[in-house]
């Protein structure tokens, strides 16, 4: 079994490409930049060069989908075009797609939910036999510097949802986890599963670190992420956090049942903080 795994130089291509070689598995990855883990055969291509994504294809069964951070309809529809073509001509017998995200039941008006929306119909229309992973937020967020700072240094953590909002919370490693029995498992193929733990508030989170909470405006959050990603990526995921603190609320208080049918344990936030070593001390 050869798995080809896009993203393979992001935070969770990356995570799924490492737990794959750890499983003993052969492990292309593809990413811009051809940075991947070790042990990861590296193919640089972007996702709209079908020529490259035909050799990345060669010899591949299984494919670890996701999307780079971009929110044009046009680029990302013509992306998962070339994918999905190139995959049912390889013949691969399992996809596996992360939409980054879960996915709200209509259209938000957000891109960043609308593109990957119309991308997972598209997955799951295609002759290639798929699974969609839709995670929650993910853990590793709390760890980017606009959030970490104010945990490390003074037990506050701020984040752009409001304190009352439950929300399901997934590690990397989770991911790569769900990823790897939705590429093996039997009897699979056509489901759509929410990844998480147990929803909780705000409150509930930060005492996972024994911080407090304090929801932040998301332009101000917006602004901390616009530095480390660019204003277009900031953009996009400030309309994600904008939907979910109005007519999304209950977006990741779902029932996170695909990890029950995954066979797979998620990891607690107090036991993910447990092992942060910048987190808040008294």
């Amino acid at each position: 079994m050869t798995v080809l795994v896009f993203g393979a130089g992001g935070a969770q291509g990356g995570a799924v490409a490492r737990r794959l070689v750890e499983e003993g598995l052969a492990v292309r990855g593809v990413s811009r930049t051809g940075a991947v883990p070790e042990g990861v055969e590296p193919v640089r291509a972007d996702l709209g060069d079908r020529g490259r994504l035909r050799e990345a294809f060669a010899g591949v069964t299984r494919v670890s989908m996701v999307l780079p951070l971009e929110y044009d309809p046009g680029r990302v529809a013509a992306y998962t075009r070339n994918v999905l073509a190139e995959a049912a001509a390889a013949g691969v017998a399992r996809l596996v797609f992360n939409p980054g995200n879960r996915l709200p039941r209509a259209d938000t008006g957000a891109a960043a939910f609308d593109t990957r929306r119309a991308a997972a119909r598209a997955v799951l229309d295609s002759p290639v036999p798929a699974v969609v992973l839709c995670p929650p937020i993910y853990l590793e967020n709390l760890a980017a510097p606009w959030v970490r700072r104010g945990l490390a240094g003074e037990g506050v953590l701020r984040y752009p949802v409001p304190a009352s909002v439950p929300v399901a919370w997934l590690s990397h490693a989770d991911l790569a986890a769900a990823t790897l029995a939705a590429l093996t498992g039997d009897d699979l193929a056509g489901a759509t599963l929410d990844l998480g733990g147990e929803p909780m508030t705000g409150p509930e989170l930060a005492a996972a670190f024994g911080a407090r909470y304090k929801a932040v405006d998301v332009e101000v959050f917006a602004a901390g992420m616009a530095a480390a990603l660019g204003p277009d990526v900031a953009a996009g995921v400030a309309g994600t956090y904008r939907w979910v603190a109005g007519p999304g609320r209950e977006l990741y208080a779902a029932s996170p049942g695909g990890a029950k049918r995954l066979g797979i344990e998620v990891t607690s936030p107090a036991d993910w903080a447990a092992g942060q070593a910048w987190r808040w001390q008294r």
